[in-house]
């Protein structure tokens, strides 16, 4: 199991922007975190044509599978979703890790037993302003 922003794990910073422009404002590397959504279709495609990686969150197994299919690196879900998330990920063979967002380390035992690829608490993610 994957963990981003646990207490006493050392992991890396999800970088959650709003618009193109505040991409300069990441360091250099850094996983860009988006919001699935329609109106911001414009930003994932410049991450995905410029090969920059990116994690998005997304509301339903619709979502799921355009994250997948816009090439995502990690594709963040509530836990509720997470184990249907992870058999369609598994069944289609999906590049991305799937993450559910938590905010109890208690629900790590019952992901793991899930099989869920990995965790994200609100730590590990990073608001940038433009």
């Amino acid at each position: 199991m994957i963990f981003f922003g646990h207490r006493f794990l050392a992991s890396k910073s999800f970088y959650h922007i709003q618009s193109i422009e505040a991409i300069q404002n990441t360091p250099p590397s850094s996983t860009l975190f988006v919001v699935f959504s329609e109106n911001n279709l414009d930003i994932i495609e410049h991450m995905k044509r410029n090969q920059l990686p990116f994690a998005l969150s997304i509301k339903n197994i619709t979502e799921l599978l355009y994250a997948s299919a816009l090439g995502t690196s990690y594709i963040i879900v509530e836990k509720n979703l997470a184990k249907t998330s992870q058999n369609i990920a598994q069944e289609y063979l999906m590049d991305a890790k799937v993450l559910a967002f938590i905010s109890d380390e208690e629900d790590i035992e019952e992901l793991g037993l899930l099989g869920i690829d990995g965790v994200i608490f609100a730590d590990a993610i990073v608001k940038i302003n433009s």
